[in-house]
């Protein structure tokens, strides 16, 4: 379809990375020191980009692509367990990170559109797995340069080890009982937690 989306002039960006971080739906990504719209359908054409851009390199146009939220139902490179997945695996490279418990996808009825929509998805069950996954989640963080991290948990116990584990590949403490509910990430890596109920809802959201 036919519809407003933003163009960027590679020849004018600076590689500031301001857009990116404006960019509220994962749309723009720095590749090569350079903003490129790497996900055109979730461009929202807003334009939230332009005015942080020093240099003027970004622009509207009108052109054929995708509909917005068109990838909203793409289905997530394999694997995805925790268990399987290798740090170094291309698709962490840049990525904006979603860690969601096994369950959360079942109770959530729109999951794909509110959580998996412009991320790369890890899951995994700390109970049912019985595997510290701390380093794991360490190497992908340090190995890639992941933008920011989503964890997407229930309200249950077992999940509390979920965020346990994402809390020390962070750096933020070494024991349950240390975990800091709004602790800011000593990696600099921006990261939430969404708690479900077991009905689906949001309890709430937090920073880790």
């Amino acid at each position: 379809m036919i519809r407003k989306i933003i163009n960027i002039d590679a020849e004018k960006c600076n590689g500031c990375g301001l857009c990116a971080k404006a960019c509220h739906e994962g749309a723009i990504e720095m590749i090569d020191g350079k903003a490129s719209l790497t996900r055109e359908a979730y461009c929202d054409g807003l334009g939230n980009c332009l005015p942080v851009c020093p240099t003027g390199a970004i622009s509207f146009e009108e052109r054929e692509t995708l509909a917005l939220g068109a990838a909203s139902g793409k289905r997530p490179d394999w694997p995805i367990q925790l268990k399987l997945v290798s740090p170094d695996a291309s698709r962490f490279n840049g990525a904006h990170l979603l860690v969601s418990a096994d369950c959360a996808s079942y109770v959530s009825c729109n999951f794909a559109g509110d959580f998996l929509s412009g991320r790369t998805v890890v899951i995994g069950c700390p109970k049912l797995d019985n595997i510290d996954y701390s380093e794991k989640l360490k190497a992908i963080i340090e190995t890639n340069n992941i933008k920011d991290i989503t964890l997407v948990i229930m309200e249950v116990p077992c999940c509390g080890g979920l965020k346990w584990m994402l809390s020390r590949a962070l750096g933020n403490g070494t024991s349950l009982w240390s975990v800091q509910e709004s602790s800011p990430a000593p990696l600099g890596i921006p990261c939430r937690v969404i708690t479900l109920a077991i009905d689906g809802r949001v309890l709430k959201e937090e920073s880790l």
